[in-house]
């Protein structure tokens, strides 16, 4: 029958009934407050800081553009000055005809750019015009010059097109030297149109390096900042790790932190910067460290709301809290022996039901005990009884089988053979069935168990002739100690008869029994047919059965049955066996002395 969900909450303790009333009335309402307010407000200051972290990239990348702009409109003066350029194309008679002309008008044009501009540090052209001396802003395109790295570039650049690249500073010309600085360069061929000239002029303008390291510096965030040209290459990075002035270095192939937040911007609206890239890495904890404190923030509301809601609950149900206190005391008294009633008002709640049904409990549980411990005895001496019983069954079912296959072998030989030498073998029978039929001793001496197994093997060998040999191998010091009667004879049958009987070449059986001070142990193997795996399993499976189901059984189950009702857990079995390899089987005993001083397996105690 299906109850609504009122009835339902009749049937829920009192403390559960407090505790969900809590969490759905206070815990999750505040939790789940706090926690949709913190993820709206994490999303908010996420994204406004990407996007400031974002426009402080814009910045720099507008800066470094601005530095770039003031060497282009530089160098487009140079290249439209109509006067600069035709004193340049001219072949001087003397050096002293171009040292006039130098004087008179170059000279003015470069110191009235270089030392105004702190963005730039060096302004150079260079021309094949051999008449021009080699100084003063002016050098020579030799082999060594069009051999430079910022020459080649050149040479893909159409017209006057300016080329942006990093290369060595002008006064560190020497090989080996670190690529250090960004140059502005561009062919002086502005005034083609008028006719060819007959020299090749190149304008190279020269970056302050301390100019670009304050634009990249200008990013106040704890990250790194990467140029990369249009091949992927880093020209420039705040990575101290990096040693992108020395060697070439790639940005993918950088490693970089997995908790790393890459931002980018490209340099598309610049022509001869088409295709470089600006790219910020930042770590993440720089990002979030906003969003940390206003996690903080929002953690120490929700603790003072848990803490004020808590506060008036606990107010409130203190009363309940204090009975239902006393009542664990006391029951903790009963556990204790000690029956003594709640003393307290009587109440009409589900608390004073409770006391007053423990008050009526500890009255009846003095009268009951003496009933229930006497019944306990009752049963215990009844189980006593019945474990006894069965032990004698368990006893008895084992004759009738010994003595079925050893007659049964008698009388096929007999059959086969019909020989009178069976009387030697008669006579071990006779004395294995007055063993078997004498049950009046429940423990026997190791000594005695061996005549047994010592008898059963000489028939089995009269039995099988030479397709059975065997070997006893007994401490002298274990032929006393007492042992439940025939639990080791069951073995070596079993070994003989499922072991070696099916072998047609025979086998061999190999019995020892060993003694310790604390332990008998006794190991039989043969080299016969050997058992599955599932049979190993189904005789250790014995061990956790009490042998209630035995029945008809008998051999090994009944041994194994019967050693568990002695010994307990205190017997141990080993079994490896495996189909064609043979068997070993090992038990172990403990031992102890009896009052007499003789040895004796100890039983369970």
């Amino acid at each position: 029958m299906r109850f609504p969900l009122p009835h339902r909450l009749d049937n829920i303790r009192l403390r559960n009934k407090m505790l969900i009333v809590y969490i759905f009335c206070v815990l999750l309402p505040i939790v789940l407050t706090n926690v949709v307010f913190y993820q709206a407000t994490t999303a908010n200051v996420r994204a406004q800081r990407m996007q400031d972290i974002s426009r402080a990239l814009e910045q720099v990348k507008n800066d470094f553009l601005g530095e770039l702009e003031i060497a282009i409109r530089v160098s487009d003066v140079f290249l439209t000055d109509y006067i600069l350029n035709d004193i340049l194309d001219t072949q001087y008679e003397s050096p002293l005809d171009y040292i006039v002309a130098y004087d008179s008008y170059f000279r003015k044009i470069l110191n009235s750019y270089t030392p105004h501009y702190t963005s730039m540090q060096n302004i150079k052209i260079y021309l094949d015009n051999t008449t021009l001396l080699d100084s003063g802003g002016v050098g020579h395109l030799t082999e060594q010059i069009r051999a430079t790295d910022w020459y080649r570039e050149l040479e893909h650049a159409s017209g006057s097109t300016p080329v942006l690249l990093r290369t060595t500073r002008e006064s560190q010309l020497m090989p080996g030297n670190a690529r250090d600085t960004f140059v502005i360069v561009r062919r002086m061929n502005n005034f083609a149109f008028l006719g060819p000239s007959k020299w090749e002029k190149i304008l190279k303008i020269e970056l302050r390096t301390q100019a670009i390291d304050q634009v990249f510096s200008n990013l106040n965030l704890a990250g790194h900042v990467y140029l990369v040209d249009e091949s992927g290459r880093i020209e420039y990075t705040t990575n101290p790790e990096i040693h992108w002035r020395t060697k070439t270095v790639y940005y993918r192939d950088l490693e970089l932190p997995q908790d790393a937040i890459e931002f980018a911007s490209a340099f598309n609206e610049v022509a001869y910067l088409s295709n470089w890239r600006l790219f910020g890495v930042i770590p993440e904890e720089e990002v979030l460290r906003e969003v940390r404190e206003s996690r903080d923030f929002i953690v120490w509301l929700a603790l003072l709301n848990l803490l004020f809601s808590t506060t008036i609950i606990y107010w409130v149900t203190r009363s309940m809290n204090v009975r239902l206190i006393s009542i664990l005391r006391h029951m903790k008294k009963v556990k204790n022996q000690q029956f003594v009633p709640i003393e307290s008002r009587e109440t009409l709640d589900e608390i004073g039901q409770l006391q007053n049904e423990f008050n009526r409990m500890t009255m009846q549980i003095k009268s009951l005990i003496h009933d229930v411990y006497i019944a306990d005895i009752r049963r215990k001496n009844l189980e006593i009884e019945h474990r006894k019983a069965q032990f004698n069954a368990l006893q008895s079912q084992i004759n009738p089988h010994f003595l079925f296959n050893s007659l049964e072998t008698i009388r096929m030989r007999s059959l086969i053979k019909n020989e009178t030498e069976t009387a030697q073998i008669i006579h071990k029978m006779a004395k294995l069935l007055r063993s078997s039929l004498t049950w009046n001793r429940d423990r026997i001496k190791v000594e005695e168990e061996l005549e047994f197994i010592d008898c059963f093997l000489e028939i089995q060998k009269y039995r099988f002739g030479d397709r059975l040999a065997y070997r006893l191998d007994v401490d002298p010091e274990a032929l006393g100690v007492h042992i439940p009667k025939m639990v080791f004879l069951p073995f070596v049958e079993n070994a003989s008869i499922h072991g070696i009987e099916p072998m047609k070449h025979g086998g061999r059986i190999d019995i020892e029994i060993r003694r310790n001070i604390n332990y008998l142990e006794f190991s039989i193997r043969d080299d016969g047919a050997g058992m599955p795996p599932e049979q190993v399993e189904r005789f250790y499976g014995y061990l956790e059965n009490d042998g209630q189901e035995l029945g008809e059984r008998i051999g090994v189950q009944n041994v194994i049955y019967r050693l568990k009702m002695v010994y307990g857990d205190n017997m141990r079995l080993f079994i490896d066996s495996s189909p064609g390899e043979g068997t070993y089987i090992r038990i172990t005993l403990p031992v102890r002395y009896g009052l007499g001083g003789e040895a004796e397996t100890l039983p369970e105690s």
